[in-house]
């Protein structure tokens, strides 16, 4: 055997931050506001809706491109709330989560040698998806703490081998919320390159203040050459459920599809009927409540963040928040201090600058908490950071 055992396009990205740092917070027993996933559950009617399909019978493959019920839910949903007409049985198609629906339409789109358009900080898989296809990455920074796409730079990144811009609103990991401009001016500048879209909206129902999403697909021209993914886990608080899907024109869908065939066949039929459980019943008060109840947790944590002396940039959406722990920390980079943090604090957070390439130092002095916690969860990891002091390790006598 030779030395060389895993595939060399591999070899950039090692194992990802978010299993190092769950592991860390584990170790040392720390309040985990590092991984996004709630802790709490989503609505029973789900539970309760899986468990009678899989009595039922529900139980063997179901139709790859997604089950009908599902679909169909889907198509309602994006009429009746953006006013996108999509033909259920060939415009949308249902994934293993939107991570796999994202590497599924990376794979079905992107040929070796053509390049992908990303914003960064971005969600770790999007470069091992471009990898994986054989194709070449090119980033726009997004500079803390306003995190502005600048037209200029974006610009210079389009040439004639741009295949694909990969676009992430509501933004993980900053919490931005491209604006009507920026959505308009990325719009023109892919019609322009005839460059295709596929957007991650998997935080589309978490925005807060007067931060509106509006799907790329719903701006003129952009339905045409749009991929538009989400999934259920952000949105019902169900994120090992692992149900995505997408939204496009029949050929960037079969696209998608022509991989995920290969790659997990079909998404478990009981779950999906779950999740059309949740789009058939769930209306405008569940969405209300939920955007309201994370606003609740957002300010208690951006609060308390910049009580203890962080610079904070508050997110208009998700459910993450990045904060520059410089003022409060002179250790050393961002991963350094994440380790400190989980060590010495019991606090758990991930250190953004692995979501970056053309820009890292713009993470090396951020740090990126999560706040899809309960209340007692926030609470207690606000209490330890009471251990932080500017510039110091002693202990925080007040807030």
């Amino acid at each position: 055997m030779t030395d060389q055992v895993r595939a060399r396009r591999l070899d950039p990205f090692g194992t990802t931050i978010f299993s190092e740092m769950t592991a860390l917070a584990i170790q040392h027993g720390a309040v985990n506001l590092a991984q996004g996933f709630p802790d709490f559950e989503g609505p029973p009617s789900m539970v309760e809706a899986v468990i009678r399909a899989l009595r039922a019978g529900e139980n063997q493959y179901v139709r790859s491109q997604g089950h009908l019920r599902l679909v169909r839910a889907l198509a309602t949903r994006q009429r009746e709330r953006y006013g996108l007409d999509y033909d259920a049985e060939r415009e949308i198609a249902v994934f293993s989560g939107a991570t796999e629906g994202l590497m599924s339409a990376v794979l079905g789109l992107v040929n070796p040698g053509d390049e992908v358009i990303l914003l960064e900080p971005y969600y770790d898989s999007y470069p091992v998806c471009v990898a994986m296809a054989g194709g070449v990455t090119r980033y726009l920074p997004l500079r803390f703490p306003a995190f502005e796409v600048n037209f200029d730079e974006l610009a210079s990144l389009f040439n004639e081998r741009t295949r694909l811009l990969l676009l992430n609103s509501p933004h993980n990991p900053t919490g931005k919320v491209l604006s009507a401009a920026e959505l308009e001016g990325i719009a023109a500048l892919c019609r322009h390159h005839d460059v295709l879209v596929v957007t991650d909206e998997v935080y589309e129902h978490l925005t807060y203040g007067d931060a509106v999403h509006v799907p790329m697909a719903t701006l003129p021209g952009m339905r045409e050459r749009t991929l538009t993914i989400s999934s259920a886990g952000k949105t019902f608080s169900f994120t090992g459920w692992k149900v995505g899907w997408a939204f496009g024109p029949a050929p960037l869908v079969a696209a998608a599809q022509a991989a995920h065939q290969y790659v997990t066949f079909c998404t478990p039929g009981a779950l999906q009927i779950g999740v059309a459980e949740a789009l058939e019943s769930c209306g405008a008060d569940f969405y209300a409540a939920l955007r309201s109840d994370y606003q609740s947790r957002r300010h208690f944590l951006v609060e308390r963040l910049a009580a203890l002396g962080f610079r904070v940039a508050p997110p208009q959406g998700t459910y993450f928040v990045l904060a520059d722990f410089t003022p409060v920390w002179s250790g050393g980079d961002d991963l350094a201090f994440a380790r400190y943090l989980t060590r010495a604090c019991g606090v758990a957070a991930i250190p953004p600058s692995v979501f970056y390439r053309a820009a890292p130092e713009e993470g090396r002095r951020l740090v990126r908490f999560a706040f899809c916690k309960r209340r007692a969860t926030l609470e207690a990891a606000a209490e330890r950071l009471r251990k932080l002091a500017a510039g110091n390790d002693r202990p925080v006598d007040e807030l």
